[in-house]
């Protein structure tokens, strides 16, 4: 008897026709002799309302408070999930994540799991009972309750299969699988039949929406089979695993693309040891995340440097790069922000040469300058303009081989939560 460990997004149980619908679908589950333990998401947009509610009554509400009132719709979620089931005459049982056996570090909105003792999920599991866990949620030692961050309900769902040691972590969603590129973008996006851990990792780490980095390096680390798959239909899904079999002939499985880019350049940085410590330390110690950095060469004994943030640190990371000008006498600071970073991923990049140079050439013929590349084992990225980023993803999909004639996009925005 397989142990199963099922996720359901907000959009699946977005309302209550779409909750009988996951009760039925965990009622075949456990008819077809598995075991089921089920992750839930809150319904629909009820997080982004209780935000909303709490910004009318105060613009900068608590972390703490915030924690608080977030995990109530997670747990309005399994719930109603368990009721659902047991009208259908199974035996379920809800639990939060602090029941689960979610412990978690302090960090408000952002936790992350120190440990999972999940005694209570495993006794329920031994009466033959369906288990509904709240994701996105745990308690700290001292009894505070947290909440984990963006993609939160995925991080709970891979990292409880791996403490209960399930065979399959399922994450539904409203799409069949992970895609070649974003269909939104182009039509004949492929759906992939089975993807590496790393080359799943590079995707969601550079704006692929389906599953959320954290979710990922768990599953890496504690080799946890993944299936995406959709809520809506019993079409085979993808399967997130340490080895995918290399189809003949693919060296770029995926595209990934993120709007949320924007360059810093600092011009006329003296050449002297410890710069580049100095700036990037100073940034680190604020917060802002950094991505890819490049340097010129020197001249006349200063350089020029530019790296990139999200779009949403641009105005913070500048007031910290302005601090710093009292003790580092650059000549001038220049931001853009009309970018995007476009990726192509693939393990199949090591044994091929001329990858990297094939995007280039794409990107060029579609009267693009590319303004930053980063590199690695399998996945290049560039940093270009924002304007022709379908055009530009379109040409690279079809220089790569990756155009299938199936209509591949059967769901609406993908469900991250």
């Amino acid at each position: 008897m397989s142990l199963y460990v099922m996720k359901f997004g907000g959009s699946s149980v977005g309302d209550i026709e779409r909750m009988q619908r996951v009760a039925k679908r965990i009622a075949d589950k456990q008819d077809e002799g598995h075991r089921c333990v089920v992750v839930v998401s809150a319904m629909g947009d009820t997080t982004d309302d209780l935000i909303d509610q709490a910004k009318l009554l105060n613009a900068q509400p608590p972390a703490r408070e915030m924690d608080m009132l977030m995990t109530t719709g997670e747990q309005i979620s399994v719930a109603l999930l368990s009721i659902a089931l047991h009208g259908i005459g199974r035996e379920a049982v809800s639990y939060t994540g602090w029941q689960a056996g979610f412990r978690t570090d302090e960090t408000h909105g952002r936790a992350r799991i120190n440990e999972i003792v999940p005694r209570r999920v495993l006794e329920s599991l031994e009466r033959g009972q369906i288990v509904i866990v709240a994701g996105f949620q745990g308690m700290t030692l001292s009894g505070e309750i947290t909440t984990l961050g963006r993609g939160g309900s995925d991080t709970t769902a891979v990292a409880l299969a791996a403490a209960i040691k399930a065979d399959v972590c399922e994450i539904y969603t409203d799409v069949d699988g992970i895609y070649s590129t974003d269909p939104r973008i182009v039509k004949n996006a492929r759906k992939l039949k089975e993807i590496s851990y790393d080359e799943m990792l590079e995707l969601a780490n550079l704006g692929a929406a389906v599953l959320h980095p954290r979710a990922v390096e768990y599953a890496k680390q504690y080799q946890v089979k993944l299936v995406v798959r959709s809520s809506f239909n019993y079409n085979e899904g993808t399967v997130v695993k340490e080895e995918a079999s290399m189809e003949q002939g693919v060296v770029v499985s995926g595209i990934a693309y993120d709007k949320n880019v924007a360059r810093i350049s600092i011009l006329g940085v003296p050449d002297i040891p410890g710069v580049l410590a100095q700036v990037f330390g100073k940034l680190a110690g604020e917060g802002v995340d950094v991505d890819i950095i490049v340097q010129s060469g020197v001249q006349n004994g200063t350089a020029d440097f530019s790296f990139t943030v999200a779009l949403g640190e641009l105005d913070r990371a500048k007031a910290v790069i302005d601090s710093l000008h009292s003790e580092l006498p650059y000549r001038e600071v220049t931001s853009e922000d009309n970018l995007v970073k476009v990726s192509i991923v693939g393990a199949g990049m090591v044994s091929h040469p001329g990858v990297a140079a094939k995007m280039f050439d794409v990107i060029s013929r579609e009267g693009v300058s590319i303004k930053m590349v980063s590199t690695s084992e399998i996945k290049v990225s560039c940093v270009v303009e924002a304007g022709n980023l379908q055009q530009i993803i379109q040409a690279l999909h079809t220089a790569y081989d990756l155009d299938t004639e199936e209509q591949a996009y059967v769901g609406g925005p993908q469900d991250r939560r």
